[in-house]
């Protein structure tokens, strides 16, 4: 089972991989379960985060050429990371997946939707998500949380970038291939709370899948 969190910066993604992970090693514990992140999660993918996230350039990036890196990424990850785990029966938990371009590139840099799918259907190919748990909070909220000490531009990005994205996340998850795998969580409150939430929603599906 591939397993992606999604939502905007500061809804508690990476906390909450983390814990669902740990719940999940104690619940099937001869079941391989691992964390990754998008983009990221082998050299070559961490290479590429580090140039189109965190690497100053005295020439600015095309939007077109930021796009395509982080498509780069996702092929590399997903080919020798995710599948092959998946294909040993494990479990992937990852911070952001495809979704992520799908709403910061094609709406929050105003690529277009079909444009950076297209982009992404060949990097993807058949390792799409099984299930999707959308973490839920106003932009506000979440710029008010969110500061990358490593470095990400995304982090200076302002409120309007970030309503972008939200609506297209709205966009995206209405989409009827997703109907059955995009679960929507509450991201408001201390992360026990977001997580006791999120249990109770993934728990019936791994129940019925495992």
């Amino acid at each position: 089972m591939y397993i992606a969190f999604e939502g905007i910066i500061g809804t508690g993604k990476s906390t909450q991989v983390k814990r669902l992970h740990s719940y999940l090693q104690e619940k099937y514990p001869k079941r391989e379960i691992l964390i990754t992140r998008e983009p990221g999660g082998t050299p070559v993918a961490e290479a590429i985060r580090k140039v189109v996230q965190g690497q100053e350039f005295t020439e600015g990036m095309e939007l077109i050429c930021e796009a395509y890196l982080y498509a780069a990424a996702r092929a590399q990850s997903l080919r020798k990371l995710v599948k092959p785990i998946l294909d040993r029966g494990g479990v992937v938990i990852s911070d952001r997946s495809v979704f992520s371009s799908l709403t910061n590139q094609a709406f929050g840099r105003k690529l277009g939707y079909q444009k950076v799918l297209n982009i992404n259907r060949e990097a993807v190919g058949n390792i799409w998500p099984d299930i999707v748990i959308f973490l839920d909070l106003p932009v506000k909220a979440g710029m008010s949380r969110s500061f990358d000490k490593a470095g990400d531009k995304f982090e200076k990005l302002g409120q309007s970038f970030y309503q972008r994205v939200a609506r297209g996340y709205e966009e995206v998850s209405k989409h009827r291939r997703l109907k059955s795998k995009w679960l929507r969580v509450d991201a408001s409150g201390k992360p026990d709370e977001v997580f006791g939430r999120i249990i109770k929603v993934i728990e019936p599906i791994l129940d019925d899948h495992f």
